[in-house]
């Protein structure tokens, strides 16, 4: 068994490795691409291969490096899922040694490894998020069916206002950049580019779409966006403008997201990351969804405390607070820089 970091002529090789086992989505080398180019991050991917030759484990890891908020490294920024995928627990530890040792070499202060499952290694981890996940019926009349009488309405409220979904892609990368930008802004924090979504649409054409709710004089109210990966259909992203909400359009974008995965043969529906016990929690298990763990692990360079970068820390209340009320068109200039540096 050897481990190496991927070169070009990997790629193919890594991706189908990744398609024919059980890595998630974020795996894929076509994530590296974008990091790389969207946020200027140096990546280590590593891959661990058999005594053929075959690929029997990967790691990918990114390093973020800033004034701000410090040198570390992640599998996967941005993302819900990364981590180690392996088969067995030796390999996947020979990969993590291999990850460490770079993260010495580079001064890093910590590792954290974004995964569905606990490594049984000692380091800490942290539980607090789950995976909100829908497993779907064959066909979008028999999902339908089993929503309750008070749920069945709140998305029949929009449509009787005239509103209505559109499924795209770049077409519709405006119209949610605009939405998603104000919600951002309103919650307090940074944005990604435009550029960082319409690389994701260029770079996984077949898997990824924008799905659109519309008011009926067509001014776009909310607006999701869709990755697709094996039997899985995930939505990221999403948000809708405040103002609009006493006609829930957000039910509406839900129900059609979920029309368009049952359409589509895919059998589990993602609603993407929450803390248990929250309004997004709850919003996201009156569908259906049910919790899946996440298990987000650390190597720690000395005896430190976990890493908190996230709005809850005491330490960036001001910053939020001040965030907020900042103009949109502002936050869009300069979240980009901020938030590239933010996993």
């Amino acid at each position: 068994m050897s481990i190496r970091l991927l070169s070009e002529k990997d790629h193919e090789r890594w991706d189908a490795y990744v398609t024919g086992s059980g890595a998630s989505a974020y795996h894929q080398v076509g994530w590296k691409n974008i990091i790389e180019k969207g946020f200027g991050h140096k990546t280590y991917y590593l891959m661990s291969e058999g005594g053929r030759g075959e690929i029997n484990g990967i790691l990918p890891l990114v390093q973020l490096k800033s004034v701000l908020f410090g040198n570390f490294m992640i599998s996967l920024p941005y993302f819900n899922y990364g981590g180690i995928f392996s088969e067995g627990r030796e390999i996947g530890c020979r990969l993590l040694d291999e990850a460490i040792d770079i993260a010495k070499r580079e001064n890093a202060e910590h590792i954290e490894l974004r995964h569905t499952y606990r490594m049984d290694n000692g380091f800490p981890v942290k539980t607090a998020k789950v995976s909100m996940c829908l497993k779907l019926p064959a066909n979008a009349d028999d999902l339908w069916k089993s929503f309750t009488s008070k749920l069945r309405s709140q998305i029949r409220r929009p449509v009787r206002e005239g509103m209505y979904p559109r499924l795209g892609k770049e077409e519709e990368l405006d119209n949610f950049y605009a939405s998603f930008s104000l919600n951002m802004r309103d919650l307090g924090t940074p944005v990604y580019s435009k550029e960082f979504f319409r690389s994701i649409l260029r770079e996984f054409p077949e898997t990824t779409n924008i799905c659109t709710v519309y008011t009926k004089n067509g001014r776009p109210v909310a607006s999701g966006f869709l990755v697709g990966f094996k039997d899985k259909l995930e939505i990221p992203w999403a948000s809708s403008l405040r103002r609009y909400n006493r006609y829930s359009p957000n039910m509406l974008l839900y129900w059609s997201s979920l029309k368009f995965a049952c359409e589509n043969n895919f059998t589990v529906f993602d609603f993407g990351r929450s803390t248990p016990g929250e309004g997004t929690y709850r919003f996201k298990e009156q569908w259906g969804a049910r919790p899946i763990q996440l298990y987000w692990q650390y190597w720690l360079r000395g005896a430190k405390g976990l890493p908190e970068l996230n709005p809850k820390n005491p330490r960036y209340k001001i910053a939020i607070i001040i965030w907020k009320k900042l103009p949109v068109g502002l936050t869009k200039l300069i979240g980009p820089l901020i938030v590239k540096n933010l996993p």
